[in-house]
């Protein structure tokens, strides 16, 4: 019996005018906008290549470099979230034949090696805990027994709370191996100090999303120029042409030829978001965050609730934060969201249910933002019998 092939609707889709909910986000990203930078994305579109557009370009690979605390020349924005540029990093340095170090110390250490696997890499692992940074003496282990070309660590660890001190140290050993260093700083650029070139680090990537309080969709990448000369000398092409940095220099290094049509609201949308990071001062942005996460570790303990990270890993931007026994996790973010449009997240992959994931970043991290969420957090778990 043949099935019937359903006719065309000729009438349109009754879709009414957008009207998202206004949230207050404190999850592990997007953080709230600025609204300085939601007016810059109602500005006029110009063409990808006008000249005018071109100078924003400029402008914007320089606010980069401030953020990133680098002098890169191969600084820019990649069109895409923060995994495509973390996708741009990898697939550019890793070769096939390659070897590289990737971390086990939460999801997005699998994500870096899943990257590499898919560029031709061959993958190995430092191990650790989901939960505690990568040990250096267990990262030189893994040099001495496996001659990575590549290493990557995760700098702040969206999955656990944990940022990855001792940076300077895991780029020596790397360095001393003659390998490159590739650094995740997607929930750490603007928020939590980071210096890549103080601290040795050949490439960096990031997300707009996270401590930048800008919408997704062109996302930090940084290369130093040891690592470009390792992508521009490549024997065989990077697997993805819209990611192939050897093209991408052609648009956004001296030549500005064309290559895609770049998302331009969003290059204003990011510009804007660096203007503000410039204009606190990236030292006192970090101190921001410190200070405002801190008075919120501060209201959770009072709560008797536990951080999953110890103190001296701990990540201002995101607070990892064990559920108690007892408690349904799942039902607590729902009544967040539910009564007071108030957004926080449950844990991934191996803590998946063990842990809240609040996000202390950009413009949410404001100490308003702090007493509101303790006292909805308050509400909801007493609705469950737990007492503080």
């Amino acid at each position: 019996m043949s099935k019937q092939v359903p006719t065309l609707d000729e009438r349109p889709p009754d879709v009414g005018e957008l009207t998202p909910p206004d949230r207050t986000l404190m999850g592990p990203g997007p953080s709230d906008v600025h609204p300085r930078v939601l007016r810059a994305m109602s500005t006029p579109l110009v063409g990808h290549l006008d000249p005018s557009f071109v100078e924003i370009m400029d402008e914007v690979q320089e606010l980069l470099r401030y953020a990133f605390r680098t002098d890169n020349r191969w600084t820019i924005p990649v069109s895409g979230t923060g995994s495509a540029s973390m996708e741009a990093a990898i697939g550019n340095l890793v070769e096939p034949g390659d070897t590289m170090l990737v971390p086990t110390n939460g999801y997005f250490g699998g994500r870096m090696r899943s990257m590499a696997e898919r560029a031709g890499g061959d993958v190995v692992e430092v191990d650790a805990p989901w939960g505690e940074p990568l040990d250096p003496v267990d990262v030189e282990r893994a040099f001495d027994e496996h001659q990575p070309d590549v290493f990557g660590f995760v700098h702040a660890e969206t999955s656990t709370g944990v940022r990855q001190p001792d940076v300077s140290e895991l780029t020596d050993i790397a360095h001393a191996h003659d390998a490159y260093v590739i650094a995740d700083c997607v929930t750490s650029l603007g928020g939590v100090e980071m210096r890549v070139d103080e601290w040795g680090v050949d490439v960096a990537y990031s997300a707009p999303q996270k401590c930048l309080s800008c919408p997704p969709g062109a996302s930090p990448l940084t290369l130093n120029d040891r690592a470009m000369e390792k992508v521009l000398s490549r024997e065989e092409r990077a697997r993805s042409w819209y990611l192939d940095l050897s093209l991408l220099e052609g648009y956004w290094g001296d030549e500005r030829a064309y290559h895609h049509t770049a998302p331009i609201t969003n290059v204003y949308a990011l510009r804007e978001a660096l203007r503000l990071v410039a204009e606190e001062g990236i030292e006192d942005r970090w101190d921001r965050h410190r200070a405002v996460a801190g008075e919120l570790k501060a209201g959770l303990r009072d709560l008797g609730l536990e951080m999953n990270a110890a103190e001296e890993c701990w990540l201002p931007s995101l607070n990892a934060v064990r559920v108690p026994d007892g408690v349904d996790d799942a039902a607590v973010i729902d009544r967040l969201l539910d009564e007071y449009d108030l957004e926080i997240a449950s844990g991934l992959g191996d803590l998946e249910g063990e842990i809240w994931r609040i996000g202390c970043m950009g413009r949410s991290a404001r100490r308003e933002n702090v007493e509101y969420l303790l006292a909805a957090l308050a509400d909801a778990l007493a609705e469950q019998g737990y007492e503080a």
